[in-house]
């Protein structure tokens, strides 16, 4: 059964048989209960993601659907990780959003995955990335408009021996293997596995290839609204996780695993939508990208508030060495170090491919995509509503405009930028100031473990 029949699209919902109804009546939405017995599922995970990224699930037999549908599951949420709670705090409850209901058989027969919101004392939890997710786009159908989004997923497929990492695959060790044919083939089965789960979805993978790195890979599907992309790239992660462990491998996200290969990114690709259709084109543009004066606008919102805008979706300190890299073997990083846009040009923080939409090039892989679509969004419609301008295209590579050095100086931007504190904080409980402090903890902890580095450098340097 694929997602399309049983995923419960808000702009489709799906109808009950009314052949013998007189008069129709109005479809309604089907229950977890009703999808869940229907696709042959006898388990599900009900997931929900931390602030980091890390998702978290109960597995909850058939038998008792119902309860998680009217009751939800409860989580101890300290044990969870990062959800802003202590262990005095009531439960995490996690209640299932039905739309979000994925069998996925091909890990386990009869598994299924439903996204989760967190609510606390019968209330949304505001510390919850989806419900953060869900604000924006309910301040972006108060300007009539809702919001598209598409994510590339890069990644690599590795191992560890003797504890250091090495490449999954350890034929692929050409200086320049993008696009390999060869290394393609070899990573066949883990590829078209994660290529025909996804199309039995109904996502419309259309592209598998290998990257810039050794080792590096990218899958691809379309663009759907961004809460579905969100909770897809969760889902997406977890079947690359698992699926690459049936094979002996381990798939990684991490921004910088190599320090001299290419970093691991997550690009986000951005449109407005109204009732009329796409918000972005115009063929009038003097600029010449084809772009309206809203999507300058977009564009102009996600500059200004750029350096705040990367502790969200480069939030690890691992993700400054790939956005300040130096050299890598093929020559190219493929991040962006400064906020500016422009053509097809994949140096830039914000490339306009088309005249449909922008990419946002500045994410990795470590990127909690909830987060990352919640701080794009909201840095991009500050510049619709204050009508800016981003100025030629090409322009702004001034030190002015560089983007954070580490983890530390993104989360001073963060912290600093109203309009993003604001997106974090969507009922006003410190969610901003919060997750600054454990980004700016996690910074330190790094910092103040010794490195093989300071041992090469120092040991016998005096």
């Amino acid at each position: 059964m694929t997602l399309t029949e049983t995923r419960l699209e808000k702009d489709t919902p799906m109808a009950v048989d009314t052949a013998e109804a007189a008069p129709l009546t109005e479809p309604r939405e089907l229950t977890l209960s009703e999808v869940a017995h229907a696709s042959g599922t006898t388990f599900i995970l009900a997931l929900f993601v931390t602030l980091s990224g890390k998702p978290c699930a109960k597995l909850v037999p058939i038998q008792a659907v119902k309860q998680l549908e009217e009751d939800g599951v409860g989580f101890a949420g300290y044990a969870a990780g990062y959800m802003g709670q202590e262990p005095k705090d009531s439960d995490l409850v996690a209640i299932a959003d039905v739309s979000s209901f994925t069998p996925i058989p091909f890990v386990k027969p009869g598994l299924a995955i439903v996204h989760c919101d967190p609510h606390v004392d019968g209330k949304p939890w505001p510390y919850a990335p989806r419900v953060i997710l869900k604000e924006q786009l309910r301040k972006a159908a108060e300007l009539g408009m809702t919001v598209n989004v598409g994510a590339e997923i890069e990644y690599f497929l590795v191992n560890r021996v003797d504890g250091q990492l090495v490449t999954a695959d350890r034929g692929d060790t050409s200086a320049n293997p993008c696009y390999d044919a060869r290394d393609v083939t070899r990573m066949y089965d883990h590829l078209t596995e994660i290529s025909e789960a996804m199309n039995t979805l109904g996502w419309g993978n259309y592209a598998n290839d290998h990257e810039d790195g050794n080792g590096q890979f990218e899958q691809n599907f379309d663009y759907a609204d961004a809460m579905t992309t969100a909770d897809r790239v969760i889902t997406l992660r977890y079947l690359l996780s698992v699926i690459a462990e049936k094979r002996g491998m381990q798939a990684t996200f991490m921004p910088k695993p190599f320090t001299t290969r290419t970093g691991t990114g997550l690009h986000m690709h951005l449109s407005l939508w109204n009732e009329a259709g796409a918000v972005f084109p115009d063929a009038d543009d003097e600029l010449g990208l084809g772009l309206s004066s809203t999507a300058y606008a977009f564009v102009a919102g996600i500059l200004e508030h750029a350096c705040a805008l990367q502790g969200l979706i480069a939030p690890t300190v691992n993700s400054y060495k790939r956005t300040g890299a130096t050299a890598t073997s093929s020559g190219a990083t493929w991040s962006p170090r400064f906020a500016t846009y422009g053509g097809n040009d994949r140096t830039h923080y914000l490339r306009v491919p088309d005249k449909n939409r922008v990419e946002l090039r500045g994410g990795d892989g470590s990127a909690n995509p909830y987060l990352a679509a919640a701080g794009a969004i909201a840095a991009g419609l500050d510049g619709v509503r204050r009508n800016l301008h981003p100025g030629k295209p090409g322009s702004g590579d001034s030190p002015s405009d560089m983007l954070p050095m580490t983890l530390l100086h993104a989360m001073d931007a963060l912290e600093a930028d109203d309009v993003l504190t604001s997106a974090l904080d969507v009922a006003g409980e410190g969610v901003a100031k919060y997750f600054a402090k454990t980004k700016r903890e996690e910074f330190f902890a790094w910092h103040n473990t010794v490195s093989e580095w300071e041992i090469d450098q120092y040991l016998t340097a005096f």
